[in-house]
């Protein structure tokens, strides 16, 4: 378990009275289900004769989804400005992708937060991260995450982000090239571009326009909308850089939000602030509208799942196995407990 560095001052001005998060086993699909979903079987018949025994073919099931995994996080993005903005490109994506645009993101609805979710799996009373600047002090999200999970397995490890805090997610042993840029989401995938790594097993690109615009002149404001048009092209770029280099068809492609935001403002439970989109493409995904209840915290489990990683017990997020064909069943969404402020 990782641990987070802590000071008597930064714990006076820290969010308290956290409970335990709420066990996250009802929401489960039966393992055994799943892989019946995707085994193929052959069946032997017995001759009426006497001929020898049929010996039944060994039952084959195929490895994991996925090589690779991509999450995309675009700071901020509400699911209405998709349209709004527009974003064609992700648009034509969503037509291939399963999708939401009722996703959840958790309490607070703040950028730290909501990435130590997205990547590790579980609620902020867990991964411990209720702070929204960059302060090293504090040290790291709690936890056993994504890219602990990746770097263990031998898998290289991205970190592109627009935000200097959010080296705060994991720690840096678990990070094999970490890039923070302080620039436009279309600087941001040209810098990456440059130095593509083609090998990555899991990477993180991060997009903090759409957040900043927001704050400076509102949620769904043209100005904010304007750069989430220039943001889907930066997405174009970089898909078609999967494209360049022979990796897209072996990688999973989840783009998503951090949290949305209402005025000029967010980190309230409202449903602005809270609902972001979850688009998933890639192999073996079955196209359409989702009908499962997806939380931030299933894109750490769909990641893990999808390149036959173990899942940790304690993470709350759960594989979202209805993108990738498995049958929809009703599951009971985590209930993250609320910080109490003071």
């Amino acid at each position: 378990m990782r641990m987070r560095i802590t000071t008597a001052s930064a714990v006076a001005l820290s969010l308290i009275g956290l409970a335990a998060c709420a066990p996250g086993s009802a929401r489960w699909m039966d393992a055994a289900t799943v892989t019946a979903t995707f085994a193929a079987t052959s069946t032997a018949t017995i001759s009426a004769t006497e001929s020898p025994t049929a010996t039944a073919a060994p039952t084959s099931t195929p490895g994991p989804p996925a090589r690779r995994v991509l999450i995309i996080s675009f700071d901020g993005l509400r699911p209405e400005a998709i349209e709004l903005a527009p974003m064609p490109v992700l648009q034509s994506l969503m037509k291939i992708s399963a999708y939401t645009l009722e996703a959840q993101t958790v309490f607070p609805s703040a950028t730290l937060p909501a990435h130590s979710s997205m990547v590790g799996g579980t609620c902020p009373a867990k991964h411990g991260v209720l702070w929204n600047d960059y302060l090293p002090s504090l040290g790291y999200a709690h936890g056993t995450d994504l890219f602990d999970l990746a770097h263990a397995a031998g898998l290289r490890t991205v970190l592109y982000v627009g935000k200097e805090k959010l080296q705060q997610i994991t720690e840096p042993g678990s990070v094999d090239l970490f890039r923070f840029i302080n620039d436009r989401d279309l600087v941001i995938v040209d810098e990456l571009i440059k130095e593509f790594p083609a090998d990555f097993g899991v990477m993180l690109v991060h997009f903090p326009l759409v957040d900043m615009m927001g704050h400076e002149h509102g949620w769904l404001s043209p100005e904010q909308l304007s750069v989430a048009f220039r943001g889907d092209q930066a997405l174009a770029r970089l898909l078609a850089t999967l494209d360049e280099t022979g990796v897209r068809d072996e990688t999973l492609i989840i783009v998503t939000a951090d949290h949305g935001g209402h005025g000029t403002m967010h980190g309230f439970s409202r449903p602005e602030d809270m609902t972001i989109p979850w688009i998933a493409s890639g192999p073996r995904i079955r196209p359409g509208r989702l009908t499962t209840a997806v939380q931030t915290m299933d894109t750490a489990a769909t990641a893990a799942w999808a390149l036959g990683l173990p899942i940790p017990d304690d993470w709350d997020g759960r594989p979202v196995l209805e993108a990738f064909g498995a049958e929809a069943r009703a599951v009971i969404p985590v209930q993250c407990p609320r910080p109490v402020l003071q």
